[in-house]
């Protein structure tokens, strides 16, 4: 049995903890946890827009809301972040800050009419996304993790769902978000959401 480049271990190991987490995973209410996730994110970038008033007028009161807004988002992300080890909880908020920070350059370019680089940024923006999921739902460790972002352009053989279907706007070319480790978590882990959900 092969194991693959990505250090996620076997498809089959993989798999089966997708499997055990389906099973468990009736009590946890998902759906309160991703909209704390996101608002978490914009917790994140409420800290970073004090930060920079502060540094552009030198005024101390972004100094004390930045203060207590990270007091909040503290407080919050220990409710998402179960088991906080240092690199898990770093990791998880610079995850979140850049899933946040993707979507809103997608956001623009989608209002300036850059369809197609919009989708790019809202496509990795939602990688992110996932990916914190995955390594706080106990689906990926650290090391996964970064193997997932160091393999983004490189397809993996991770298996899609079997009614995944992908669109290409170039019907000579096939589609490529699913064919990456990114694409592939994200379909196994937006699954095992609407699975949780139900």
């Amino acid at each position: 049995m092969n194991t693959m480049d990505t250090s996620l271990g076997s498809v089959e190991g993989f798999m089966d903890k997708v499997k055990r987490f389906k099973e468990e995973g009736n009590a946890l209410d998902l759906s309160s946890k991703e909209d704390l996730g996101i608002g978490i994110m914009n917790l994140i970038s409420l800290e970073e827009h004090f930060q920079f008033s502060f540094e552009k007028t030198r005024d101390e009161k972004f100094l004390e809301l930045l203060k207590s807004v990270r007091d909040i988002r503290k407080d919050m992300l220990a409710k998402v972040v179960t088991d906080p080890k240092g690199e898990v909880w770093c990791i998880s908020k610079h995850l979140l800050a850049a899933s946040m920070r993707l979507s809103e350059v997608g956001t623009k370019a989608l209002g300036q009419g850059k369809d197609a680089e919009a989708k790019e940024y809202f496509d990795k923006a939602y990688s992110l996304w996932n990916l914190f999921w995955g390594m706080n739902l106990g689906l990926l460790d650290i090391k996964d993790t970064a193997s997932a972002v160091a393999s983004d352009t490189k397809a993996v053989s991770l298996p899609l769902r079997p009614e995944t279907k992908t669109v290409s706007p170039d019907p000579q070319k096939p589609a490529e978000h699913h064919s990456t480790l990114f694409g592939k978590l994200g379909t196994v882990i937006e699954d095992i959401m609407n699975c949780c959900r139900e």
